[in-house]
């Protein structure tokens, strides 16, 4: 069966529909664990959870194992509820993979099994695709993603201005666990006041234009000074890197090369933005900010970037990326340093 979203997920379960085993996958952990919560609240009283819910890790167990877990009766209750972890394990385990698969054809209705797997695998089980109802747990646009922030920041009392709480999700890349972490962080600060865009700057160590975006937009602008003189604060953040870095470049240099064609097909001004906004919702592209805003960017990006102009900055860039991995002489800023005057110069070449 095809896989579903988490909002299809809440809908079901608040119209009380159970399947026998979900699968949940995609490259976002913290989506995943609410979603145990969601159906593991939809299954159990709380007062019988204790008997009646069992988690293991999945390439931990044997063929034997899979079969008692699964079949085993509630105790006092109508259903029980069995999570099993990390089922990319099971790669391993190939005699314990097919038990399963053996049951997952004729699964117990008395039983909800919860598949995880975690995000370090990007493989998607077709076999638990097919067979389970599968959830994929893909990262939020950056609209979700402030809303998901402004529920988690109500339940731990942290108050947010719209501009700080962008900037936490600019500065921490849309990452919902990073973005969960801090929030922490914020929670044990005596507040008086909503915190500020400067102040959760200060608290992360990323103020306020020193995201990996700002250096992304100075790279396309042409401003060439800016992009560089951000490299050093940036390369010092948490979680941010070379690689980083570039991967943000290639896939914006991508996307402005689609903007281009259509240009040159003369789609301009509003239907521009409107035909990559449309691209972008049916690409769904993780770690871009929200997409009517991008998509605006990469119209206005397109008439300056040839498409020679653009195979040129990605074949630079690729180069980049592999000296990156390879060098131990040059350091990583560096590395940037030179993409971004050879990207920013030919601008200045070309005018």
């Amino acid at each position: 069966m095809p896989a579903h979203s988490l909002d299809v997920l809440l809908r079901a379960l608040q119209k009380g529909r159970l399947e026998p085993v979900y699968y949940l996958h995609g490259p976002e952990d913290v989506l995943k664990d609410e979603a145990v919560r969601l159906i593991v609240d939809g299954a159990l009283e709380p007062s019988l959870r204790d008997f009646n819910f069992d988690q293991r890790s999945a390439g931990q167990l044997d063929p034997e194992a899979v079969g008692v877990l699964c079949t085993t009766l509630p105790m006092m209750a109508e259903r029980r509820v069995v999570l099993l972890r990390d089922v990319e394990g099971w790669k391993r385990r190939p005699k314990t993979r097919a038990a399963f698969l053996e049951y997952l054809a004729h699964p117990a209705p008395e039983t909800v099994v919860i598949l995880v797997q975690s995000s370090a695998e990007e493989a998607i089980d077709k076999d638990l695709v097919s067979g389970a109802y599968s959830v994929s747990c893909d990262p939020l646009p950056e609209e979700r993603a402030l809303k998901w922030l402004a529920r988690h920041a109500a339940a731990l009392d942290v108050r947010l201005e719209d501009g700080a709480a962008r900037h936490l999700l600019e500065a921490v890349g849309n990452d919902l666990g990073a973005v969960a972490s801090e929030l922490q962080k914020l929670a044990a600060l005596p507040a008086a006041a909503p915190f500020t865009a400067d102040e959760v700057g200060g608290l992360l160590g990323v103020r306020h234009g020193e995201t990996i975006y700002d250096w992304r937009d100075a790279v396309l602008d042409g401003d060439g000074g800016r992009a560089v003189t951000l490299l050093a604060p940036l390369l010092d953040q948490p979680g941010v890197s070379g690689v980083k870095l570039l991967t943000l470049l290639g896939t914006t240099l991508v996307g402005v090369g689609i903007a281009r064609s259509h240009y040159d097909r003369k789609t301009r001004g509003p239907a521009l933005e409107d035909v990559m906004f449309k691209t972008l919702l049916r690409l769904r592209i993780w770690g871009l900010p929200e997409y009517r805003k991008e998509s605006a960017k990469w119209a206005r990006w397109a008439p300056a970037w040839s498409a020679a102009r653009i195979g040129r900055a990605l074949r630079a860039a690729r180069d980049a990326d592999q000296t990156l991995k390879s060098t131990t002489v040059t350091d990583e800023r560096g590395i940037l340093a030179g993409l971004v005057l050879q990207l920013t110069v030919a601008k200045a070449e070309a005018a």
